[in-house]
């Protein structure tokens, strides 16, 4: 077996390991963060269940730490409050971002862990498989039931060579961008094998496996071995180690060479992760910003070196840099030494150990502006600012840019030496909460509420018929920052009236009003779209607002993984077109039937809808496992949840 195959199979509750069966696997730890993580745990708390049942959850508040206005501060003290009732450990704000965190202190070869967040995967990169979810999902697995997915096609991706100096992880990653771009990948895992392995240190493996979602992959896996225990053993966790590795006669569905000594320094243009290019295409370009960190490239040996290279000088004056860690850890580590002022010295603005910038809650661009960024998006308008070129590059990359003030291959100027991992991390986890009771919980805790805290919000039993309008037309490869904006709306998170106010704000801002006005009107939305949609993030935002607004279903040309389980647990029925050709031929505004939808559901999946304002009609299916078919039949998990609960059903 593959590494894949070995861990999925040690987990394996349902099913067999065969690609596109659904599996069901048992799930030994979680994550989530405060963006997605405080209606998670609304809809576990709707769940009865007294306590956590993994062996290990971990809250924590990275997202929205900037506190303008209450909201924020209320969802963190009642994430906080939760955790302690439920026995989750939790991590304060200013401790750092949930990946890198978790990968220092709680990640394990051979362990699964399913966060409320796309980005969980960089746990691959020490062996796990890490997988992002919604946070109904992930609720469901600290209940303790079971996580379902399809079983995976695995790709290899054989690595040879060992990459030159000035050339890094985030290149690797771009480099298998390049080869697969960010759709059509569903189901596959990426599983990285070959004597180029053993050159990478883990935060190099980490930032691959946390970047492979932007491939729209399952999850991404590097294989548990000598490298990965020199870093727990310097996390001090060299108990947690063991050693996995594929079996010479493992079998993949197909292979990838890359030769790490050929890979040059490359970028990811405006406005998607896979527009890849070469840095010396674009040497020259004028830079306005430099942003380096989030939980792509804000490790030890990332920072590290950012601080070797400005050692002695300044950055160029017409370009704004800012650099935020991404662990207290390893913000303490270059204080030690005597390499955090470096950064200060340079004139770097020292941001927080959070996640900022990345999403748009900070350091929004200017007008038109150029921004170089070791972040993982860039989608249009994620940074805050829809005009700013957003292009994603190495910290190497980054800072010969923030010197000279123009893109510049790294390689074509001074080089960081190679960064070591030290013998032992210093280890303080004095901001995170863990509770002398943690495995049981204190059940007489007081949840604290504050009035931007809503309930969690039920759809209803899906109808025989669905008659709706296409309240909405859109194109290829769009993302769930489209949907549902993060930045500045992220804080009406927990309020799902006013959040849903948003849905789409970026395309259409008087999709929210016209929603509700033909649900109003007994009349259902239907969202019509091109390839790939639901890119992006795991927020099931994307999927339980539209519900609120009244969206009974979705017909793309092609959808994403996590956002199609997402539009299953909230009741919304994901339909493909038959022949994309059908999509040229709706507008918006069009009226559409769909007849005896549950018949159709509970048979082949293939229904014909009909076009009464071009009096015509095409095909769409819907390719449903028995258990997604009564999910959506029963208008979203949280009603299945409550009908099981009514009935005294413990599943």
């Amino acid at each position: 077996m593959n590494v894949t195959e070995k861990i999925l199979s040690a987990h394996l509750i349902s099913g067999e390991l065969k690609p596109g069966r659904e599996i069901a696997i048992k799930i030994d730890q979680t994550l989530t963060q405060d963006a997605t993580g405080t209606m998670a745990y609304l809809q576990f708390e709707s769940m009865g269940i007294d306590r956590v049942q993994t062996e290990l959850s971990v809250s924590y508040v990275d997202h929205n730490t900037d506190q303008t206005g209450f909201e924020n501060a209320d969802d963190h003290a009642y994430l906080q409050s939760v955790a302690q009732k439920y026995g989750i450990i939790f991590s304060r704000a200013g401790n750092g971002i949930c990946h890198q965190l978790h990968l220092e202190r709680f990640g394990k070869p051979g362990k699964t862990l399913i966060g409320s967040d796309s980005h969980t995967t960089t746990g691959g990169g020490i062996g796990m498989i890490a997988i992002g979810a919604g946070g109904l999902d992930v609720a469901v697995a600290m209940g303790g039931g079971a996580f379902y997915m399809a079983s995976p096609s695995v790709v290899k991706v054989n690595l040879t060579g060992k990459l030159r100096l000035g050339v890094s992880a985030k290149d690797v990653i771009l480099k298998v961008l390049e080869r697969y771009g960010s759709s059509g990948n569903v189901g596959r895992v990426m599983e990285y094998a070959g004597e180029g392995v053993a050159t990478l240190d883990v935060p190099s493996r980490a930032t691959i496996t946390n970047m492979g979602t932007e491939l729209g992959v399952t999850t991404s896996v590097f294989p548990s071995d000598e490298v990965t225990r020199r870093f727990l053993a310097a996390q001090g966790r060299e108990e947690d180690w063991v050693a996995i590795k594929a079996d010479p006669d493992a079998v993949y569905a197909e292979v990838f060479d890359i030769d790490l000594s050929k890979v040059e320094p490359l970028a990811a243009g405006p406005h998607n992760p896979a527009n890849v290019m070469t840095i010396s295409s674009i040497a020259g370009k004028k830079v306005n910003q430099v942003l380096i960190g989030s939980c792509t490239n804000s490790s030890y040996r990332d920072l590290k070196t950012v601080a070797l290279l400005l050692k002695d000088k300044k950055v160029h004056p017409d370009v704004s840099v800012g650099v935020a860690a991404g662990s207290r850890q390893v913000v303490l580590q270059l204080i030690k030494e005597n390499l955090f002022e470096n950064l200060v010295m340079a004139g770097v603005r020292i941001l927080e150990n959070a996640c900022g910038f990345c999403i748009g809650l900070n350091q929004s661009p200017g007008t038109d502006a150029v921004s170089l960024r070791t972040s993982n998006r860039n989608f249009e308008g994620r940074s805050g600012t829809k005009s700013a070129q957003v292009y994603l590059v190495s910290p190497e990359t980054a800072v010969a840019a923030a010197l000279t003030g123009v893109i510049t291959a790294p390689t074509t100027v001074e080089t960081a030496p190679e960064v070591a991992i030290p013998e032992k991390f210093i280890l303080d986890d004095t901001m995170f909460l863990f509770r002398e009771t943690a495995s049981v919980g204190v059940p007489e805790t007081e949840i604290i509420r504050g009035p931007n805290i809503g309930k969690v919000p039920v759809g209803e039993q899906l109808p025989a018929k669905i008659k709706g309008i296409a309240t909405i037309k859109v194109g290829d490869k769009i993302t769930t920052d489209h949907i549902m904006p993060a930045g500045a709306r992220l804080k009406y998170r927990s309020n799902i009236p006013e959040y849903s106010k948003y849905v789409f704000e970026q395309v259409d801002q008087q999709f929210h009003i016209k929603a509700l006005e033909n649900k109003t009107n007994g009349m259902a939305n239907i969202i019509i779209s091109g390839d790939s949609y639901g890119q992006g993030s795991s927020r099931e935002h994307a999927a339980m607002c539209p519900m609120y607004l009244g969206v009974r279903a979705v017909i793309a040309k092609s959808m994403e993984r996590i956002h199609f389980a997402n539009l299953v647990n909230f009741g919304i029925v994901p339909f493909i077109f038959s022949s994309s050709e059908a999509y040229d031929n709706i507008d918006v505004n069009d009226v559409l039937e769909l007849d005896d939808v549950i018949n159709a559901i509970n048979a082949d999946g293939r229904i014909e809808v009909r076009n009464i304002t071009k009096n015509s009609s095409f095909e769409i299916y819907t390719d449903l496992t028995e258990r997604q078919k009564a999910i959506v039949l029963a208008g979203g998990l949280m009603n299945q949840i409550a009908a099981k609960q009514k009935q005294g059903s413990t599943e």
